[in-house]
């Protein structure tokens, strides 16, 4: 019997594709060895790729003008990619810090151009994000920048910025396929696989076409997105495994009835997750300000450190797994990606009762 895995990331993932994987572990479609081991320049796996593309695409609703690039160095190495394509040394960028993931993201962005910090929830100890008419973008600037949900600190945005005819970057790792969005909103959306899309190791990169082919000199080949859309994302060898696990999560998504379906599902997880939290009564509580909190990350707290052990412990005695939360923040975390069934949530809310009953 499996576990209900909660992990942030490397995170769960459907046990249909897991299954399919195992099938072909040996023996790919009848090649007699392994997708990792057949040569990404083959008919075979390009084809694979290929397909894997047009299925996000079509999950998604991308438009023709963006290229999707697969690319490696998650969502960390984007955070030098970025600035590398879109800026220069002497370009502003707009950043919005909501926690953690967005801090990182500007610590890098400041070698490489100016960063204005559009807003800095710091005050709320980044449990809320900006309301959306204080966000005045520099005119001109390069990009602007934000995190929808920041995985850490369970806080994702209501809205999607408005940045003013400046190209709109998004940190999607935690949100992507997670509900419908209009990809044509966007200049650039980048999302780490390891959440809702497949292993960890390889990144998604969806870029407009009019912002590459820009990338300042001295730009590695490995970060230019224009030198990498050429070589349709095989400038090097590219996650081969990350790709066609990838593909099969997409696939197993189209037949899920696509992301409108999946969003649907995803909502009720968060709402019955979060009834359970405001039910118990204040034995349970969320950090997170109640219009702002994340559909796939869910952090909580007991009333002390000592039952936050004893909550993890006891949880993954009954199955329910990787609940502890973030090293910096503490509390517990759940995480209910696309891949965590509602009877997982269920079984998770069971077991909020029976602690409770017993501590409270």
């Amino acid at each position: 019997m499996r576990l209900f895995n909660f992990a942030a990331g490397p995170a769960t993932l459907p046990l249909e594709v897991l299954e399919k994987a195992k099938s072909e572990l040996l023996d790919w479609r009848g090649s007699g060895m392994s997708v990792m081991e057949v040569s990404h320049r083959s008919k075979a796996f390009i084809m694979l790729a290929e397909r894997a593309e047009s299925d996000l695409r079509e999950l998604m609703g991308i438009p023709t003008q963006y290229k999707v690039l697969f690319l490696q160095g998650g969502a960390t190495g984007q955070f030098t990619a970025i600035p590398q394509n879109l800026a220069n040394s002497e370009s502003v960028a707009d950043y919005i810090n909501t926690g953690a993931w967005s801090k990182k993201a500007i610590v890098e962005a400041k070698r490489f151009c100016k960063v204005n910090v559009l807003a800095d929830e710091a005050a709320s100890n980044h449990s809320t994000v900006p309301a959306a008419s204080s966000l005045k973008p520099t005119p001109g600037a390069a990009y602007l920048h934000y995190t929808p949900n920041e995985t850490i600190g369970g806080v994702e945005f209501p809205y999607v910025p408005d940045s003013g005819g400046t190209p709109l970057v998004a940190d999607m790792s935690s949100t992507i396929l997670s509900r419908p969005i209009d990809v044509s909103r966007f200049g650039l959306i980048y999302a780490g696989a390891q959440k809702n899309i497949g292993p960890a190791g390889l990144v998604i990169v969806i870029v407009r076409d009019d912002l590459i082919g820009k990338a300042r000199a001295g730009t590695p080949l490995i970060w230019d997105y224009a030198a990498m859309a050429r070589e349709g994302s095989m400038l090097n060898t590219p996650p081969t495994f990350g790709i066609y696990i990838a593909g099969l999560v997409f696939a197993w998504l189209k037949r899920q009835g696509g992301v409108t379906a999946i969003g649907e599902r995803n909502r009720i997880k968060a709402e019955k997750l979060y009834a359970a939290i405001i039910d118990s009564s204040g034995f349970y509580s969320s950090p997170v300000a109640p219009d702002c909190r994340s559909w796939m990350n869910v952090p909580f707290t007991v009333p002390s450190p000592d039952l936050e052990k004893a909550f993890c412990a006891e949880a993954a005695k009954a199955g329910l797994t990787n609940l502890e939360g973030h090293r910096s923040v503490g509390g517990m975390r759940a995480s209910i990606y696309n891949a965590m069934p509602v009877e997982g949530v269920e079984t998770l809310i069971a077991f909020m009762g029976y602690f409770q009953r017993r501590y409270g």
